[in-house]
């Protein structure tokens, strides 16, 4: 075991000299040492399922086939009804007796025009100015050939409607210039072509 060492008179003086420049602190005044937070350990990341693919969703049409494959006849669809009915079904514009007589193929029309082979645009611009000219010749009954159209079934349940001209010529109809002039719209008589052929009544110039 070492022997103390005692303080030499000029290390003791140092040291009370030192001593005396210290300050006692309060217990307030005490600092604790910094207390750094225990760093937790992060959460387990869930892996993210990746979103599923969504289905591409081809472009459709009305009058395309199911599964986005376009049909021949596309645009052919659609839900009106057959020209026959709405046409059986359009309130009487004139005179009934006029009327029966020319359903039964007693009257004769006094102009005519055939729309076979003509394009959708081009039987359009030919209707409007025959019916026009008609008009300013004071015609009353014309007779319009369109064409026999039918409805069959064509690679799926959707009917497929054929003779364009003859399902669009009512819609012409009813739209200016024309609709001022037509009066009354009927199919025509066999002995003037029977389906596929319309009478059109005109209204009397005033």
């Amino acid at each position: 075991m070492s022997r103390r060492r005692r303080l030499r008179p000029e290390e003791l003086d140092l040291w009370n000299k030192v001593a005396g420049t210290a300050e006692r602190l309060t217990r307030d005044q005490k600092t604790l040492a910094p207390q750094h937070p225990v760093a937790k350990a992060p959460a387990p990341v869930r892996p993210v399922d990746p979103p599923a693919t969504a289905p591409r969703i081809e472009p459709f049409r009305l009058g395309d086939k199911l599964g986005g494959k376009a049909s021949r006849n596309a645009g052919a669809h659609d839900l009106l009804a057959p020209i026959h009915e709405r046409l059986h079904g359009a309130p009487l514009r004139m005179d009934k007796k006029t009327h029966g007589k020319m359903k039964k193929g007693k009257l004769s029309p006094e102009a005519r025009i055939d729309l076979h082979g003509m394009t959708v645009d081009r039987a359009h611009r030919a209707l409007t100015a025959f019916l026009l000219r008609a008009a300013t010749n004071e015609n009353r009954l014309v007779l319009v050939i369109t064409g026999k159209g039918r409805v069959r079934d064509e690679d799926g349940p959707i009917p497929v409607r054929h003779g364009v001209l003859r399902h669009q010529m009512p819609h012409w109809l009813s739209q200016p210039p024309l609709s001022h002039l037509v009066l009354q719209v009927t199919p025509a008589h066999a002995v003037h072509g029977g389906t596929g052929a319309y009478y059109i009544y005109l209204r009397r110039n005033r």
